[in-house]
């Protein structure tokens, strides 16, 4: 068995304070504290709070990535069956904590991304990622005549994602899933139709 090194657990840690309190409200002490390890081990592996920050939207992208291949990319299902089961992972995920985290990139845009070029560039090339993905997505779709043909495969992506961190944002505050599922009730009832 591998022994977990203070990076790994600042970085784990870390995610999990920044999700629950904010990027802003997380001290480095406070991640070290989670995590652990002296106040130095932060400094010894990241240059700034902000590299740190670029590497926890990293770390919690790279689970984002696996839920997006088992869904949205996964060519098995049909198309708007991996849609949902996208959808319903999200929600999943957000239950987690009672809806209290939000989505990190949301919660990044908000706070952080005033702050940082580096991180409002990052969220810009995931938030493009996820687009694609879904996009990619929709395209099986119409190839499988499960939407128009006439379908803006990208323009709809685009709101996909803009509506769905929104509706992230409001189960958020209101602590339910009704936001996310009222939304995935309007998208599927009216917008691929």
């Amino acid at each position: 068995m591998t022994k977990t090194s203070n990076r790994e657990r600042i970085l784990s840690e870390g995610l999990r304070v920044v999700h629950e309190h904010g990027f802003a409200n997380a001290s480095v002490r406070d991640i070290v504290a989670a995590a652990g390890v002296p106040q130095g081990s932060f400094t010894n592996h990241f240059a700034s709070k902000e590299a740190f920050g670029l590497e926890i939207l990293d770390l919690y992208y790279a689970d984002s990535r696996r839920n997006v291949a088992e869904t949205l990319r996964n060519d098995a299902r049909p198309p708007l069956e991996r849609l949902n089961a996208y959808f319903d992972s999200q929600k999943n995920r957000l239950n987690e904590n009672d809806m209290r985290n939000g989505c990190l990139f949301g919660n990044f845009a908000a706070e952080a991304s005033d702050n940082s070029e580096a991180i409002r560039n990052r969220l810009i090339e995931v938030y493009a990622e996820s687009r694609e993905s879904i996009a990619y997505c929709l395209r099986a779709a119409v190839a499988a005549g499960e939407v128009k043909p006439t379908l803006d495969c990208n323009e709809i992506a685009g709101f996909i994602v803009s509506s769905m961190q929104g509706a992230i944002l409001l189960s958020k505050a209101h602590r339910s899933p009704e936001p996310i599922e009222r939304f995935r009730r309007v998208l599927f009832a009216s917008v691929l139709q």
